[in-house]
């Protein structure tokens, strides 16, 4: 573990060891726990406010964006083990626009445009532009944060979505479904050709992070020493476990091999069915479950976490603190990570929190 210091979390070191514990499928002291307040003498520095035309010129004033990023994250006391992370968020479907796609711009997401309208015509548009309007903007945006950052705040990776995700959206996901039974042989090309693209820039973006002297990190705020993110596959709630198999399990295996730490985002309960073949890559390190709305339940969800630990999978939980109970009669506290806990109003609960957490064994 690298030693560092950031101003807005002091701790850093001792914290940085409960995650790297957390990464090991081992525990420290205790589990790593999220826990943020309101910094109550904080005063916002004046950066203005600004008018824009559209939505496009909104998300791409980057410079502007920035400073206030920088603002905000800095108005947080990161509180156990919480970290003072900003990343350059630039829409879940950035990476398919470095590769060719329109973007659609709304008030608080993007879309891409399908690029891909007949696979023997388009194919060959697909393919990773950095000297593209979009990604350059993204690399500054990184570069602005970065300069914010230092010493200071940690800057992460936007939201990168490769694989079955990244074809979706050139392709969409209606046309992609029909795609896998139709046109199995361009599908699996263009996977292939992605991923080599995507390696490429998730690298060009890690190395300027890691030559920065920051850990890595994005938009799920784990972070590691070296390459981490978390790989996807949202189209998968689509099709069979057959299917996920022979199209996208090895896309996924081969970047955690890519990646040192990795953290598997399962996205609600139509993707279950993916969970045993997820389980089953060697080198992925932990699940994130995202349950959906109106399934939110912890009690009912139990069952996923406990068989990500008989994998020794690290996991991510969400919980009321009146829910620590479950965790502690089910699970064990090797490769559990606290993301954040309902019903803390202030630090006296927060304190009670930890206590009952570093006595769980």
């Amino acid at each position: 573990m690298k030693h560092r210091e950031f101003s807005l979390k002091p701790d850093y070191d001792k914290s940085a060891e409960r995650y790297e514990a957390f990464w090991n499928f081992d525990v420290a002291d205790r589990p790593p726990v999220n826990i943020v307040f309101p910094r109550k003498d904080y005063v916002y520095p004046d950066i203005g406010t600004r008018t824009y035309t559209s939505y496009r010129d909104r998300w791409l004033d980057v410079e502007y964006r920035a400073a206030r990023d920088a603002a905000g994250v800095s108005s947080l006391e990161y509180y156990a083990d919480s970290m003072p992370i900003v990343w350059p968020n630039m829409g879940p479907e950035i990476f398919s626009v470095w590769c060719g796609c329109a973007y659609d711009f709304t008030d608080t997401t993007t879309w891409a445009k399908p690029l891909i309208v007949d696979w023997a015509a388009d194919f060959h548009k697909a393919k990773l532009d950095m000297d593209s309007e979009m990604f350059r903007v993204t690399d500054r945006y990184t570069d602005l944060l970065l300069e914010y950052g230092k010493g200071k705040f940690i800057v992460g990776l936007t939201d990168l979505h490769p694989g079955g995700d990244h074809v979706a959206a050139l392709r969409d996901p209606e046309n992609l479904a029909a795609d896998l039974l139709l046109e199995p042989d361009y599908v699996k090309k263009m996977l292939e050709v992605a991923r080599k693209d995507y390696y490429k820039a998730y690298a060009y973006f890690a190395d300027k992070l890691i030559a920065a002297d920051m850990p890595v990190t994005s938009w799920t705020p784990l972070f590691a020493d070296g390459y981490y993110y978390i790989p996807s596959n949202d189209f998968s709630c689509m099709i069979s476990t057959e299917m996920f198999e022979e199209f996208f399990l090895d896309g996924i295996a081969d970047e955690c091999r890519f990646y040192e730490r990795s953290i598997y985002h399962l996205d609600g309960p139509g993707a279950l069915h993916h969970l045993d073949n997820l389980l089953a890559i060697k080198d992925l390190d932990a699940l994130q479950w995202v349950p959906g709305a109106g399934r939110d339940n912890f009690a009912e969800t139990i069952d996923i976490y406990k068989r990500a630990q008989a994998a020794k999978k690290g996991v991510q939980l969400w919980c009321h603190v009146s829910q620590l109970d479950i965790v502690f009669e089910n699970l064990r506290p090797n490769g559990v990570w606290f993301a954040g806990l309902g019903g803390i109003a202030n630090k006296e609960d927060a304190d009670y929190a930890l206590a009952r957490i570093a006595a769980w064994k």
